[in-house]
């Protein structure tokens, strides 16, 4: 086998597996309410269970089972001392398809063995030096225990990026509604009704957990905790210091907006500033070189020639 072949056997592989996980993770789930309904039919007698059950998607029944048992058989081997810190960063980024600390370390063991077996694959038909295939087989090993941590660390910034983006316009929307007359849990449920971002599901879990018992500043606290973003950790901080001192929700929230709203300004113009250092990388790497080429291109063989003489 040729050296392209075994090189597009495994591109096609790995993309054979993405789509793959594509296909569980987006597959159309059976509508709860209708499932529901044929439970009490199959209680009843009109259908049985087993028919019931075979009503279910094959992705369902079989494959995203037996995905998950792997991944959670995978996690045995890793270790347990950072599940805490895990369970805090998953919660950052939102539980991305409801991953639990024991899923996301089955991950990262299954997604070293495969990069390893990969790469073990290829550079044996490559007949390389068994020195070589271990190096790059350790290589690939240390490559796929480190992309989901990489996966994980990326989505956790674009979630407070998208929540320090939102948090302006969610606190006018308070400030609108509790002028208005609703008190402020009030007006977070309408936010929530009226808007969907990461913010307004941070939101909705503080009315959840207020709904189960937790006071007011417990669930905000918590809401800081979990998104671990500066301006949200200040914005709770100066709400539950006016709640203990009886001060005017209306006001703090209003010069709240303000300063959230003149933040944001300053992140843009900051963010504007450093566009031009980072144009110099691809100008550098990818521009400059072509450039060159097509001035300097046309030169190189009277310079080869003049000094070959």
């Amino acid at each position: 086998m040729s050296q392209g072949m075994i090189i597009l056997a495994s591109v096609f592989s790995g993309v054979a597996v993405f789509f793959l996980f594509l296909g569980i993770r987006y597959w159309p789930r059976r509508d709860e309410g209708t499932y529901v309904r044929d439970v009490i039919a199959a209680y009843g007698g009109s259908i049985r269970a087993r028919d019931l059950e075979l009503r279910d998607p094959f992705v369902d029944r079989v494959i995203r089972p037996t995905v998950q048992r792997v991944i959670r058989r995978a996690a045995r081997f890793a270790p347990s001392s950072n599940v805490i810190r895990m369970q805090e960063r998953l919660l950052r980024a939102g539980e991305p398809f409801g991953l639990t600390p024991l899923d996301f370390a089955g991950l990262r063991i299954l997604s070293a063995s495969l990069g390893a077996a990969v790469v073990a694959f290829v550079t044996v038909n490559l007949r390389m030096a068994i020195v070589q295939v271990l190096l790059f087989t350790a290589a690939g090993l240390l490559a796929g225990y480190i992309l989901p941590n990489i996966w994980l660390n990326r989505r956790i910034r674009s979630r407070q990026r998208a929540i320090r983006k939102a948090l302006p316009d969610v606190l006018d929307m308070l400030t609108i509604c509790v002028n208005a007359g609703l008190g402020f849990d009030a007006a977070m449920a309408r936010v929530v009704e009226k808007w969907h971002n990461p913010l307004t599901e941070e939101f909705e879990r503080v009315l959840y957990e207020m709904r189960m018992g937790l006071s007011r500043a417990e669930a905000l606290r918590n809401l800081a905790e979990r998104t671990a973003v500066p301006e949200l950790s200040s914005f709770v901080a100066i709400i539950v210091q006016a709640e203990r001192l009886g001060a005017s929700i209306s006001h703090t929230l209003q010069s709240q907006a303000e300063a959230m709203r003149e933040h944001r300004r300053l992140w843009a113009e900051e963010q504007a500033r450093k566009a031009p250092i980072k144009m110099l990388i691809p100008l550098v790497l990818f521009i400059f070189p072509s450039l060159f080429v097509i001035i300097l291109g046309p030169a190189v063989p009277r310079i080869m020639a003049s000094f070959g003489k």
